[in-house]
Parts: C-alpha cells; sequence; structure tokens
C-alpha cells in the first residue's frame, strides 16, 4: 500500500529578525556596524523539511510588503507573526511617511481569519503585548480571533532557571504524538484562554499552546518562543519541535 504523501501548506512568516547597531570602542578610536540577525532558521528548516512552502517576511520588511489585500492573502494557507508588533503592521510608510489612507492590516486579518484563513502568533518581545506593552495586539482585531486574551500591559514571564511545557491531555491533531512534558524554554507570555479555545499545552499553570475555530478559520497561539533566548538549544533540537510546528501549520491550512 501506498503511504500518503504529507500535504504542502502555503505559509508566509511575518517577522522574526532584527537589525542591531552596535559602536565598538577601541582605546582612542571607535566605529560603528550594524547586523541582520534571522532568529527563525530552525523554524524555517523545520517546516520546509516536512514540504511546507515557507515566504520569510523580514521585519523591516513588513511594513512596507506585508498583504494588503484578502486577495494576497488568499495566495497563503498559513500566517505567523512573530515578534512583529502591531504598529508594524498598522504603519506601513505610506501611512506614516506621507499621511496616505489604506486598509488596517489587523482587520484584514480578522476577516482572512474568518473566511477560512489560519493564524497562528508566536510568543517574544514583539508579540501578543510584548516588553513594555510595545506589541500592542492587546484590544486589536488580531485579539478578537485569537485563542487567547492579552493583558494590557507588559506581560512577559522571564524564567532563567528554565521551565517545562506539559500536556493537558487534550486530544487534538496540533499535539499527535508528542511527548506529556516538553523540555525547558526561559520565558512565555502569560495569557488568559478564552471559554471556546482548546488549552493543549500549558506552562506553570498558564496556556503555553492553544487553539481556536473562527468562523470558516482558525487560530493558535504558542506563549513562547522560536528561537533564543526564550528558546533555548534544548528545546530547539527537541524531536519534536519539527512535529509541533508541522503539525500546527497542517492543522491551521484545515489539511
Amino acid at each position: 500500500m501506498l503511504e500518503e504523501e504529507p500535504q504542502m501548506s502555503k505559509v508566509l512568516l511575518a517577522g522574526e529578525s532584527w537589525i542591531s547597531a552596535t559602536t565598538d570602542h577601541k582605546g582612542y578610536d571607535a566605529f560603528p556596524h550594524t547586523q541582520l540577525h534571522i532568529g527563525c532558521t530552525k523554524l524555517l528548516d523545520a517546516l520546509r523539511s516536512r514540504g511546507h512552502e515557507v515566504t520569510h517576511l523580514l521585519s523591516h520588511d513588513v511594513a512596507a510588503s506585508f498583504p494588503t489585500t484578502l486577495q494576497a492573502l488568499d495566495q497563503y494557507d498559513v500566517v505567523i507573526l512573530s515578534d512583529c508588533g502591531a504598529n508594524t503592521l498598522l504603519l506601513a510608510p505610506s501611512v506614516f511617511e506621507t499621511g496616505r489612507p489604506m486598509p488596517n492590516r489587523l482587520k484584514l486579518l480578522r476577516e482572512w481569519v474568518h473566511q477560512g484563513g489560519g493564524l497562528m502568533m508566536v510568543g517574544g518581545y514583539l508579540s501578543f503585548q510584548g516588553f513594555e506593552a510595545k506589541a500592542n495586539y492587546s484590544g486589536t482585531p488580531v485579539e478578537e480571533i485569537l485563542p487567547v486574551t492579552i493583558s494590557k500591559y507588559d506581560d512577559r514571564v522571564e524564567s532563567p532557571e528554565g521551565v517545562c511545557g506539559e500536556l493537558t491531555g487534550v486530544q487534538h491533531p496540533v499535539t499527535q504524538g508528542l511527548s506529556s512534558t516538553w523540555p525547558i524554554v526561559l520565558g512565555y507570555q502569560r495569557l488568559q484562554a478564552r471559554a471556546d479555545a482548546a488549552v493543549l499545552a500549558v506552562i506553570e499553570g498558564d496556556p503555553l499552546l492553544a487553539v481556536r475555530e473562527v468562523g470558516s478559520g482558525r487560530t493558535l497561539a504558542f506563549a513562547s518562543d522560536v528561537s533564543p533566548h526564550w528558546a533555548p538549544e534544548e528545546f530547539m533540537n527537541w524531536p519534536g519541535y519539527t512535529d509541533l510546528f508541522d503539525n500546527a501549520v497542517a492543522w491551521l491550512a484545515g489539511k
């Protein structure tokens, strides 16, 4: 009997990159330099190894290049927001620099999900509410469709000692085949699950992984990160890392 081939999904990953500007001082002399960092290399490799077609939109390209129509979003089965704050989606160059109106991409994502799209938000300093509340998704159309509600304040829980996620026992395709206890992470976002959400994994009593069906679409919240510092080597090198995010993309895509 022929084995069933895995179903490929088209994924848009927005964010999970940053540019650092540094000045090195060497005695009397100093020189500045900049560097681009890609935090999601492990995630990109994991998804592509399972046959998914992933387009990575770097954080500094999101404001100008993230889709502005439902037709453009419909090119993808799944959108992943990772360390990409609400301002980056709201303030396109035409809005911020020249004062011209354009579609509200947070409202657009809400409509797209209701019509059948799959949205995942991954934790980080510019996810959910984030560091000093700068991600600022609380009270937005994106929060409305997520399986969690978001604090209006800095929602980080830094856990430098390392804390482990645990499955709740709820049977779901996203957690199929995963071990009941997961490797350590070094932090997460404290979120509240919605009444109609399924909480699949918890961390120190808080939701770590939750899913929800919204209209004809689906959403998923993962409260920790996919890369350092919250995701250490123990988590990223865990065989379940690839299984988890492959399962998540497949479920969000309705496959």
